[in-house]
């Protein structure tokens, strides 16, 4: 009985390791990163473009420009296009799994036992020392593009621009994007003709 029971387990382990493997992989990526979607970009490529080869480089700039223009967080639609790349439905909903369930439960386990948590000097410290390093995460993805896409003075004055439109001129994301993408069309049709 208990070698059937164990052959039984070996199976179902060996038709859902693929699923496995996208869960903890996301899993991981969500237990270890603090301060939200962007800086889990370079995590999500080094962990789906370089150790596991899931997607190709170029693939993965890609997208994160779709993951980026969907509604909701970046994190979450990078798990849903690479989960649904690997293994269709099923592996998208092992990767958004993978991705919030870290998260959900340590804001469970903050939200029953530490209410009082802001207020913590120690906790405050902590976190003021961790900003620094989550700005410089985010900022690894704008220069790993910038130098995929063979670094060119027009992209940094667009993105120059566009930070400029929407920190300086409060002008919405939506419209800069909207604008980004018709410029881009424009120049492409009109001055590349490629």
């Amino acid at each position: 009985m208990r070698s059937l029971f164990y052959f039984a387990l070996i199976f179902i382990l060996s038709v859902m390791k693929q699923y496995i493997e996208l869960f903890t992989s996301f899993f991981k990526i969500g237990a270890f990163t603090l301060g939200g979607g962007y800086v889990m970009i370079p995590l999500i490529e080094k962990e789906v473009v370089e150790n596991r080869h899931w997607i190709e480089p170029d693939e993965f700039s890609e997208m994160l420009t779709l993951a980026q223009s969907a509604p909701g967080p970046i994190s979450i639609n990078a798990a849903v296009f690479v989960g649904y790349k690997k293994a269709g439905f099923k592996g998208l909903i092992f990767t958004v799994l993978g991705t919030v369930l870290p998260s959900f439960v340590i804001i469970l386990l903050v939200a029953s036992f530490f209410t009082d948590i802001r207020e913590n000097e120690i906790v405050e410290r902590v976190f003021n020392g961790i900003r620094p390093a989550v700005v410089a995460l985010i900022a690894v993805p704008v220069v790993n593009m910038l130098k995929k896409s063979g670094f060119k003075w027009g992209i940094v004055l667009i993105a120059l621009v566009s930070a400029i439109a929407v920190w300086w001129l409060s002008i919405s994301p939506v419209i800069v994007i909207a604008v980004a993408g018709l410029s881009g069309i424009i120049y492409h049709i009109f001055i590349r003709k490629e």
